[in-house]
């Protein structure tokens, strides 16, 4: 009687063992797909912040392709071509290329995207900004080149 006695109080100590088991295994595949989450989060953010560098190169490369010469007593200087300025926030873009990059290159690497170039002597600036979904605040992009 005492052997039929033991094995009625550890009857279901099984099925409680493999829910307890079960419930940690669920809990650790939870966090591996919050931290998978996170990770396409940090890459998308980090792609942003590649494209956005690229784009600001690529408008510097051209101002540098495109600069301006002044000759004053035979000694010729270069300066950046003052139609690049421009805000597309604004609408201000008098450069056809500088309107094409903005509109068709920036618009489709860079959600929600605007563009600024401030020309002031050899010196461009160039400012990508930007709002990348379920981010609050816009994230900002600024290359500074000295063209002469």
């Amino acid at each position: 009687m005492n052997h039929e006695t033991s094995t009625g109080k550890q009857s279901g100590s099984v099925i409680l063992e493999a829910l307890i088991a079960i419930l940690i295994f669920s809990v650790g595949i939870l966090a591996l797909v919050g931290m998978q989450a996170t990770a396409i989060n940090n890459v998308s953010d980090a792609k942003y912040r590649a494209d956005a560098g690229f784009l600001t190169d690529q408008i510097i490369g051209m101002m540098w392709a495109n600069r301006v010469a002044t000759t004053v007593s035979g000694v010729t200087t270069y300066a950046p071509d003052p139609t690049f300025a421009c805000n597309t926030a604004s609408g201000v873009c008098a450069n056809a290329t500088v309107q094409q990059w903005a509109a068709s290159d920036v618009a489709a690497a860079l959600p929600n995207s605007t563009a600024n170039i401030a020309i002031l002597g050899s010196q461009a600036s160039v400012t990508l900004t930007w709002q990348p979904p379920k981010a609050s605040t816009p994230h900002r992009h600024t290359a500074v080149a000295i063209i002469n």
